[in-house]
């Protein structure tokens, strides 16, 4: 059966993480970093330098001791990442019974999502998922990919997160906006960035852009050349 694919907004919303080993400190350190209001921590080994560095992390609330029901009160995502699969189970079978969405490790059987493989850059993200059948293929298709796209995007998304606010604030019609946008991606100006070309990126920018903004140039391609 084919996943659903979808990018969940984590801002104000709690999210519970049972088990901080190797596996579940990923997920945790991936909560924290996507904005998750709060990240609950539940750990029963006593305090080191890793569960040390999990606390400091934003949103997260360290908990060092066994599961219990009540901590899925409020929860929006929950993780099962402990090594006792049945301990694991149950957790899964009461996210199941509060129609909280749980994902399990190691069993995609159980999870009620599953996590894909990510390639990341600045505000880029790619997944990629194999149905749960495969994580090492998943983690192939994003070592190639990583490898082919390299840092190409990031910056031209850091530049279009400064332009469309005020590119929509010209009042202009979607119609105009949309091939305005269009243009810049097919334009030279990713390969200007890439390559740390100011002149040609500047050239890109005022070929496209109406004069109105001519004079945010420079401030759009502030730290990007």
């Amino acid at each position: 059966m084919r996943n659903y694919p979808l990018f969940v907004d984590l801002h104000s919303r709690h999210c519970l993480v049972v088990g901080a080993g190797r596996v579940g400190a990923r997920k945790v350190a991936t909560l924290a970093s996507c904005g998750a209001s709060t990240v609950r921590v539940v750990e029963e080994r006593p305090m080191d330098e890793e569960l040390r560095a999990l606390s400091a992390l934003p949103g997260v609330i360290l908990s060092q001791r066994s599961f219990q029901p009540s901590d899925l009160h409020n929860v929006f995502l929950a993780f099962a990442c402990t090594n006792n699969a049945e301990l694991n189970a149950q957790i899964a079978q009461h996210c199941a019974e509060q129609n909280i969405l749980c994902n399990v490790v190691d069993n995609p059987e159980a999870c009620s999502f599953t996590v894909p493989a990510l390639v990341t850059q600045g505000d880029l993200t790619l997944a990629i998922s194999t149905g749960g059948h495969s994580p090492a293929l998943s983690k192939r298709i994003r070592q190639d990919m990583e490898t082919y796209f390299g840092n190409r995007y990031a910056r031209f998304l850091t530049l279009m997160g400064r332009l469309r606010p005020m590119v929509l604030s010209q009042g202009e019609s979607t119609e105009d906006n949309t091939r305005l946008f269009r243009g810049l991606v097919g334009s030279r100006l990713i390969e200007a960035l890439e390559q740390g070309n100011g002149q040609l990126a500047r050239e890109e920018l005022v070929t496209h852009l109406p004069k109105t903004l001519h004079d945010k140039i420079t401030e759009l391609l502030d730290g990007l050349v």
